[in-house]
């Protein structure tokens, strides 16, 4: 064993938390590494929080609120007669939507719009179906039905 190869081990690595206050012995007595006066040294500073900009007037409140944000928005999920008149299926549900890849949930609302054409006969079931591609659909020989 040489003085090079001397592993000091886990335990000398860790170090133990600064005791902060305890003293002038300890090296962070008198202002606790706080500094002197001000809003950061008392005890109640909150300087640090969010969105805050020192007293002054915070950006969130000066500039002024536009526009509307529905909370109730439903994300409709659309799907056009193209993809459809593509594919080999003839009945149309969510599940078999989801399982072609023309929709990504099963549980979020399905509209049909009408870009494209449809030649063969399919049955649809969706929550919502433009007229335009209702009127395709029907004018084919297939049927709609709106699910809730």
């Amino acid at each position: 064993m040489e003085l090079n190869n001397i592993n000091p081990g886990k335990a000398a690595l860790t170090k133990g938390r600064k005791r902060i206050g305890r003293g002038p012995g300890s090296g962070w007595g008198t202002t606790a590494g706080r500094g002197q006066k001000g809003a950061g040294a008392r005890k109640s500073a909150k300087a640090g929080r969010v969105a805050f900009e020192g007293g002054q007037m915070p950006i969130h409140r000066r500039i002024p609120k536009r526009g509307f944000k529905s909370h109730f928005v439903h994300d409709t999920q659309i799907v056009n007669l193209k993809a459809l008149a593509a594919s080999s299926v003839v009945d149309f549900d969510a599940k078999v939507l989801a399982d072609q890849g023309l929709v990504r949930s099963v549980k979020k609302p399905i509209k049909v719009l009408g870009y494209g054409t449809i030649t063969k006969a399919i049955s649809l079931k969706v929550n919502a179906i433009s007229e335009k591609a209702k009127a395709a659909v029907l004018a084919a020989g297939g049927k709609v039905e709106i699910v809730k």
